[in-house]
C-alpha cells in the first residue's frame, strides 16, 4: 500500500513539473515572439515622432536622372544601373532588419513576373551596415525573392540621397528618369500603380 501511494505521489509530482515547464516554455516563447515583432516593424526612423512624408530628403530627384552605380550582387557579380537601359526598373532599398521591407519585398516579386514581358525590372539595394552576404541572402530567400539583391557601398546612399526612413523605393522609366519615389511602406495596390507609371513613361 505505501509502494503504491509513493508511486502515486512521484506520478503526480513528474506531471506537475511537466505541466510547469511546459507553462513556462511558452510563456518564454510568447515574450520572445512579441520582442521579435515589435523589432521587427520599425521604420528606423533618426528621431521619434516624424512622418516619413516629411523628411526633407522626400522625392529630392524626383523628375532627374537616376545617379548611375555599379554594385556587387549575391553571387559577386558586378551589376549596373546601365545594364538595363531601356527597361522600367524599380530600385528598392531594404534592410533584413526591416519589418516593412519584408511586407514590400514578395509584391515586388510578383510585379516583376507580372510584368517581365513589359521589361521590367527589380533590383532589391540592401542597406544593412556590415552585414554578411550569407546572412543578405538568406534574409532575401526567406522573404521568398529571387530579382537581383545588390550589397551596400558608401556612395549609394549619397547618390540617391536616402533620407531616415526605409524601404525608400524609386521608380525609373526607360529613358532612366525618376517617375516616382517613396518612402516607407505602401500598399499591393499602390506599388503597381507606380510599376506601370514607370513602364508607361518615357515611351520604346
Amino acid at each position: 500500500m505505501v509502494r503504491r501511494l509513493v508511486i502515486v505521489v512521484l506520478l503526480i509530482a513528474g506531471v506537475t513539473l511537466v505541466v510547469m515547464a511546459g507553462t513556462h516554455n511558452l510563456r518564454h516563447r510568447q515574450v520572445v515572439m512579441q520582442k521579435a515583432q515589435q523589432s521587427d516593424v520599425q521604420l528606423t526612423p533618426a528621431s521619434a515622432g516624424t512622418d516619413p512624408s516629411e523628411d526633407p530628403a522626400a522625392k529630392l530627384l524626383l523628375g532627374n536622372a537616376a545617379p548611375s552605380f555599379t554594385l556587387v550582387d549575391l553571387n559577386g557579380k558586378k551589376v549596373s544601373l546601365a545594364d538595363y537601359k531601356g527597361h522600367a526598373v524599380v530600385l528598392n532599398f531594404w534592410a533584413t532588419y526591416c519589418g516593412p521591407c519584408k511586407l514590400e519585398m514578395p509584391w515586388f516579386q510578383d510585379l516583376q513576373n507580372k510584368y517581365k514581358d513589359k521589361g521590367l525590372v527589380v533590383l532589391g539595394l540592401d542597406q544593412d551596415d556590415g552585414m554578411a552576404v550569407k546572412e543578405v541572402a538568406a534574409a532575401s530567400k526567406r522573404v521568398g525573392v529571387t530579382y537581383p539583391i545588390l550589397m551596400p557601398d558608401d556612395k549609394i546612399s549619397k547618390s540617391y540621397q536616402l533620407g531616415d526612413y526605409i524601404p525608400e523605393t524609386f521608380y525609373v522609366d526607360k529613358t532612366g528618369k525618376i517617375v516616382e519615389q517613396t518612402i516607407g511602406a505602401h500598399s499591393k495596390d499602390e506599388l503597381e500603380a507606380d510599376v506601370q507609371k514607370a513602364i508607361a513613361s518615357g515611351g520604346m
